[in-house]
């Protein structure tokens, strides 16, 4: 298991809050992307983002190209590696649980647990 936050309490806020916003770097490797909300959760002690609109979203690709950027959650900021999540990984499962227990109430649920967003599936890392 990879230690994503140096604390339970930078994880727990960022598992209970809606703010995440992420940047992957652009094509020259050092400047960010636009910061992109998107929906988060904590599955074993990791982040993981989906794309809503799957491997065509730019977020996605800019972060599976360059595999790295940073996140805005819980008014803190972190400089962080992007990996690609295996869609036939059985951590899928649990990511899906995840997602229905925080956005349960949101009409946009059955898109973040679609195929098209399973296979657009990140875990986020904190940079050392």
């Amino acid at each position: 298991m990879s230690e994503f936050f140096l604390n339970k309490e930078k994880l727990n806020k960022i598992k209970n809050s809606d703010d995440l916003y992420i940047a992957p770097f652009r094509e020259d490797g050092k400047t960010y992307g636009t910061l992109t909300w998107i929906w988060s959760v904590i599955v074993n002690d990791e982040l993981f983002v989906r794309a809503y609109n799957g491997k065509n979203s730019s977020w996605y690709s800019s972060a599976v190209k360059q595999k790295s950027g940073k996140i805005k959650a819980a008014e803190m900021e972190f400089e962080v590696n992007f990996e690609q999540v295996d869609i036939n990984d059985s951590i899928q499962k649990l990511i899906d649980d995840a997602y229905k227990m925080k956005y349960s109430s949101s009409p946009y649920l059955t898109s973040m647990i679609s195929v098209q967003a399973r296979s657009a599936t990140v875990k986020i890392i904190k940079k050392n």
